[in-house]
């Protein structure tokens, strides 16, 4: 069951959504609009091998962090950019991660991300720029989640991103 806006300010007043800080603007027709972070990190163009197993230590080999209050998108690009928003999905609620559709008409797009149930963190999504430049700034309504009731009460998130803030870089 896909959550509607009243929905939605029925879980947030039981506690088992919890987004922080919280603007009512963000609560739309059929979930919520998180906004931009001020912090990305550009994946850089080299010809080293990212190994799962011993590289996870070394960011600064792999991207390039960043803080503003407004970047540039670059034709092509890879980004990982975090929400301002934190969020935490109590039992039974879970989120799919999806991209404003102005964002997708010129060009952006992000791979698949859903929100587990019992994550709580900011979130750090991977962000691929389209055929020509786009400059975007913090505090802008970036991502749209849907937000689902499970259909039977599951274990919690317990991975290795619970409580990130900011850029999260990955690991395995």
């Amino acid at each position: 069951m896909i959550l509607s806006n009243s929905d939605i300010h029925e879980y947030m007043r039981n506690k088992a959504l919890i987004i922080t800080p919280f603007d009512e603007e963000i609560v739309r027709e059929n979930g919520i609009d998180l906004r931009l972070g001020n912090e990305i990190a550009r994946l850089k163009r080299t010809d080293s091998i990212f190994d799962t197993q011993s590289d996870v230590d070394k960011p600064d080999q792999f991207f390039n962090r960043e803080v503003a209050n407004s970047f540039i998108i670059n034709p092509y690009e890879r980004l990982l950019i975090c929400t301002f928003e934190s969020v935490e999905l109590k039992n039974g609620l879970m989120g799919f991660v999806n991209l404003r559709s102005s964002y997708a008409r010129v060009g952006l797009t992000l791979p698949p991300t859903i929100i587990d149930v019992g994550f709580k963190g900011q979130l750090t999504i991977g962000v691929v720029g389209g055929a020509f430049p786009v400059r975007l700034y913090a505090g802008d309504r970036f991502f749209h989640v849907v937000l689902a009731k499970l259909t039977s009460d599951s274990f919690l998130y317990h991975g290795a991103y619970l409580g990130q803030r900011g850029v999260t870089y990955p690991k395995f």
